[in-house]
């Protein structure tokens, strides 16, 4: 253990850069995979019926179900949810728009943690609630990437607008 640390200690920054690297792109697709999953979940009947009291009691969402139905409102959420992923993962050759779109994650991650306190009869030991709760550290995983992807833009990485 001693030789260990020893090691460590004296290779500190390479290990810091690489695994911070690693960790930074498991983190930014990870969250990408997760909205295009539960994005593609949204156009089942299964998961529009499953959020419709989430949309239904939320100050943000209440409209929703009722201008396009419960099925038109899972899918209009999907969409965006889809193209949120998308703009996460161009984040190797246009980080500003994986900025945005890390950002946009953000707002949605923080309107589904908001259904923690807006749904009746949520209990806050219950699985859904449980299910909500790790949306705060996805919450934190969009910021991290929007942070990173912005400063990448600062450092001149090469941005596309097209």
């Amino acid at each position: 253990m001693k030789h260990l640390t020893k090691y460590l200690a004296n290779n500190a920054t390479s290990y810091a850069d690489m695994l911070t690297r690693i960790g930074g792109g498991i983190a930014r697709y990870s969250v990408a995979a997760i909205f295009l999953a539960y994005g593609l979940f949204k156009f089942t009947e299964v998961e529009a019926n499953a959020i419709a009291p989430l949309t239904e009691n939320s100050p943000f969402l209440f409209w929703l179900n009722g201008l396009l139905g419960r099925q038109g409102g899972a899918n209009l959420i999907g969409v965006m949810e889809i193209v949120i992923a998308a703009m996460i993962a161009a984040r190797s050759f246009n980080p500003i728009v994986s900025a945005l779109g890390s950002l946009a994650a953000a707002g949605a991650l923080a309107v589904t943690l908001s259904f923690l306190v807006s749904t009746p009869g949520l209990s806050l030991l219950s699985v859904d609630a449980g299910f909500l709760v790790k949306d705060l550290t996805l919450l934190g995983a969009s910021l991290w990437a929007a942070g990173e992807a912005l400063g990448a833009v600062k450092a001149g990485a090469v941005v596309r607008v097209a």
